[in-house]
């Protein structure tokens, strides 16, 4: 007669929600110091006499080294877990950040890029709180945690809406002396209050093989694929919706009303997240990640047509933010199922690093499309319905859960 070892009872994973809640404020934080020179950026074009090629790169610099520094991030994670990695990056975001303060204060945009560069650690946060929002949740709940703490993108709402206002009133130096002490308080809360999952295992395989080998993942590049275009999706037009405004609508929206809607599409997409993780665990992530898709290309489609500005326009900007963040629940509810679990960190952090690569390209797509004789920017918006449609083709034929 034949017996089966008992298997190990579960790990109590209580505390769960104060956990990740915890990640999210502090994932927060970093997203505010990240986004923190592009809401200044008049201010820096005007004192620095700088061409339209230089604050492109003044804005392009933290989100490139912010998008490939989630690779590295994510791999770390895995081996020192999320409390050492929240503090360490938190606290090496603090210099940059007077760094560019200081670069304002002198007017000196070569201090300026280099301070921007160091910047994009701060942008790193995200490939930190997957895997450790993960560990903490049972498989069936784990779209409702990564989504939960994918709200810290709110950060870039707060960036946008309240660094330029703190300059103004409490001044540009110290405004920066602001962002960093929260960035302190932040790391000294993670570290003595943040708890790794009793679920979770140091993986102690050497870092750059285990980096090689989530890239050799076919799941990898499919989940690249879809992050980039729902949270692309998102950086781009939470960066580039004011220009498109005031230009498509010049007669009906100002700078302020443009503001605006760029902080409801923001809103928008940061409360839909962690709905979209919710209902990826009700009803699984590929039926969520289609219905996304399918809202971002037919709300594309609406706006491509240039309806006259009001109701319609902030419905189809407002509905496409929504499903933008329905997606982003979704998709990262789905990684953690079919990535293998010694990898899960750098598999999180290459798909989010994806993401973020792919809020870059679409305002280039825009600027490079647009059609001054006709005042349109069509073109670049068919290549969005075109990407969405190519990501349902897609999902279509993925399965919600490994099979090996």
């Amino acid at each position: 007669m034949s017996s089966t070892a008992p298997q190990a009872p579960a790990p109590a994973l209580t505390g769960q929600l104060f956990q990740v809640l915890l990640a999210t404020f502090a994932s927060a934080a970093g997203f505010w110091a990240w986004m923190s020179i592009a809401p200044l950026q008049r201010t820096y074009a005007q004192s620095m006499g700088l061409a339209e090629g230089e604050i492109a790169m003044m804005l392009a610099t933290p989100i490139i080294v912010g998008s490939l520094g989630r690779i590295l991030v994510g791999a770390l994670t895995d081996r020192l877990g999320g409390r050492k990695m929240f503090t360490a990056i938190l606290l090496l975001a603090v210099p940059a950040v007077i760094l560019v303060s200081v670069a304002g204060q002198t007017h000196n945009y070569p201090l300026l890029l280099a301070s921007g560069f160091c910047l994009g650690v701060a942008g790193t946060v995200f490939a930190i709180g997957i895997p450790f929002s993960s560990a903490w949740y049972e498989p069936s709940r784990r779209g409702f945690a990564n989504g939960v703490f994918g709200m810290g993108m709110i950060g870039t709402a707060v960036s946008a809406f309240v660094t330029p206002r703190l300059a103004q009133s409490i001044g540009y130096a110290t405004t920066h002396y602001v962002i960093a002490g929260t960035l302190v308080v932040f790391a000294a809360l993670v570290w003595f209050l943040m708890k790794e999952s009793p679920a979770w295992t140091p993986q102690h395989q050497p870092l750059v093989p285990r980096i090689a080998g989530a890239l050799k993942l076919a799941v990898t590049w499919q989940m690249c694929f879809l992050y980039a275009i729902v949270f692309g999706g998102f950086v781009a037009f939470s960066t580039f919706l004011p220009k498109y405004l005031t230009t498509i609508y010049p007669q009906t929206v100002d700078q302020v009303g443009a503001g605006n809607r760029m902080g409801s599409f923001v809103i928008a997409a940061v409360i839909a997240r962690p709905f979209g993780g919710m209902l990826a665990d009700k009803l699984g992530p590929k039926l969520i990640s289609l219905i996304s898709l399918l809202g971002v290309a037919v709300m594309a489609t609406i706006v491509s047509f240039e309806p006259p500005e009001g109701i319609v326009t902030g419905f189809a900007f407002l509905f496409m933010a929504a499903c933008l963040g329905l997606g982003q629940g979704s998709i990262f509810g789905w990684v953690p199922r079919i990535a293998p679990k010694d990898k899960a960190g750098a598999v999180s952090g290459t798909v989010a690093a994806a993401g973020a690569l792919g809020g870059y390209f679409p305002p280039l797509v825009m600027a490079a499309t647009y059609d001054a004789a006709t005042n349109s920017y069509r073109l670049g918006l068919w290549a969005l319905v075109i990407t969405a449609v190519l990501g349902l083709i897609l999902t279509a034929i993925l399965k919600d859960r490994r099979t090996a």
